[in-house]
């Protein structure tokens, strides 16, 4: 069994007993195709000074780090001013980067403990997974590249819960993100039966045979009671799937060859054995864009990297780790390699909003019926300052997001009031979030 992309001619019959129909089913967009909603960490913060358009409104200069958007700027927006408060130090002093990962999406002060006891709050991914997620076969997707932590000292005395879980299900229960894309994929297109899905994997990889073989003959036949642009869109991701598919597949084939079994299958390495970071990071992205396209899920969030890692990236000719160089002391040379590291990952995820600004779906394309927040949870990494994040927010939310700017909120303006916007938005009914004091306007009629 396999999911389908959202089709035309599946489009649900929805009655005209007001104005905004479709509004009344939560998650989808006016036009009856479902929003869907994502959200991109990075971390340690950023060159604030190379992140942030020096003029409001639409004519902005293109800083350097948002560079690789530049043929998309129509498609997403600069947010400005907003704020993590919960992520500042008060009294319980050091561990900035624990705390800007888990309030990220909490907006709610975490317990300060090593122990089991830990506490954070509901993130807003899954506060709106709990209103949506019935509708699909997944109610969220927890994706990322550093495998989770759950226990253990991380970050001066709090623990590696908080520090490796974006996603919150409850105050202490994280969502561990799927670092591994074939499991991803596996978990995407199994039926949801463990004995015969590994059945399945096991005569696949013996045979060579793609998924695809399995329901080609029915995909045909479906085919065939479509019409043009549904039979369009079908073959397009009948060709994703199988790309995706045999990437992962050569990833695993290499990994056979790899003596070191301790890391986990799937994840691309080079001829080393190294991790492959950029293959990695797109794999996961394409699996998102699969899920959303399929409407397998409509909400997910994607960890690029944990808060405080410091992994060093010499494919961009930075071979200091990442970590080290944000406390850069006000050091122009190292200033300049974390806006490489920044610009390099925002290189990552144009890739992303590419895919989804590629994917046609009804008129428009699905990046027109997404939300996609990307950001992190400290703005300058050496003073750990969790005040005027670099927030950017892309898609158009089915219509009623205006796009195209840089919008600057009153200063210290809670970031949970965009998440309070964004949930309802998606058919929410909350009033408040986190700690939040209303909802953003200014984005567009979504507000």
């Amino acid at each position: 069994m396999m999911a389908l992309p959202f089709l035309e001619s599946a489009m649900p019959k929805l009655l005209a007993s007001d104005a905004t129909p479709a509004l009344a089913t939560p998650g989808l967009t006016p036009s009856g195709a479902p929003l869907r909603v994502a959200y991109v960490y990075v971390p340690n913060g950023a060159n604030m000074a190379d992140w942030t358009p020096a003029a409001e409104g639409a004519n902005f200069e293109m800083p350097l780090i948002l560079d690789p958007l530049k043929s998309m700027r129509s498609q997403w927006s600069v947010l400005s001013g907003l704020t993590q408060r919960p992520g500042d130090a008060g009294p319980d002093g050091a561990g900035d980067h624990a705390r800007a990962l888990a309030t990220y999406l909490t907006s709610t002060r975490i317990r300060k403990t090593q122990g089991a006891d830990i506490k954070a709050g509901i993130s807003v991914d899954q506060a709106i997974a709990n209103r949506v997620g019935l509708y699909t076969r997944f109610p969220s997707l927890e994706l990322g590249c550093d495998r989770a932590q759950l226990s253990g000292n991380c970050d001066s005395g709090y623990s590696c819960a908080y520090s490796f879980n974006i996603s919150w299900k409850s105050d202490a229960t994280p969502m561990p993100p799927e670092v591994d894309p074939k499991q991803a994929f596996e978990r995407l297109f199994s039926n949801g039966d463990p004995k015969e899905s590994k059945e399945v994997r096991e005569r696949r990889m013996q045979n060579r045979q793609s998924i695809l073989d399995y329901v080609l003959d029915d995909a045909k036949r479906l085919q065939n009671r479509l019409g043009r642009n549904d039979q369009r869109k079908l073959d397009e991701y009948m060709t994703a799937v199988r790309d995706i598919e045999h990437r992962i597949d050569m990833a695993y084939q290499n990994n056979l060859e790899i003596a070191d079994s301790a890391k986990p299958a799937g994840i691309p390495r080079n001829a080393e054995g190294k991790i492959d970071y950029s293959a990695h990071v797109r794999l996961m992205f394409d699996l998102m864009a699969l899920a959303f396209r399929t409407d397998t899920t409509r909400v997910a969030t994607f960890m690029m990297r944990h808060d405080g890692n410091n992994d060093a990236y010499p494919q961009i000719g930075v071979r200091e780790g990442h970590h080290d160089l944000s406390h850069h002391g006000d050091d122009p040379v190292k200033m300049k390699k974390i806006a490489q590291i920044n610009q390099y990952h925002m290189e990552q995820f144009a890739y992303f909003l590419k895919v989804l600004g590629e994917t046609k779906e009804g008129t428009g394309t699905l990046l027109d019926n997404c939300m996609v927040m990307y950001g992190s949870g400290l703005a300058d990494g050496n003073a750990h300052s969790h005040h005027n994040l670099p927030v950017l927010l892309a898609g158009k939310g089915g219509g009623l997001i205006d796009q195209g700017r840089h919008i600057k909120f009153r200063h210290d303006t809670p970031v949970s009031n965009l998440y309070l916007t964004m949930m309802q938005r998606m058919g929410v009914k909350a009033e408040r979030f986190g700690d939040s004091t209303g909802i953003l306007t200014g984005l567009g009629s979504m507000a």
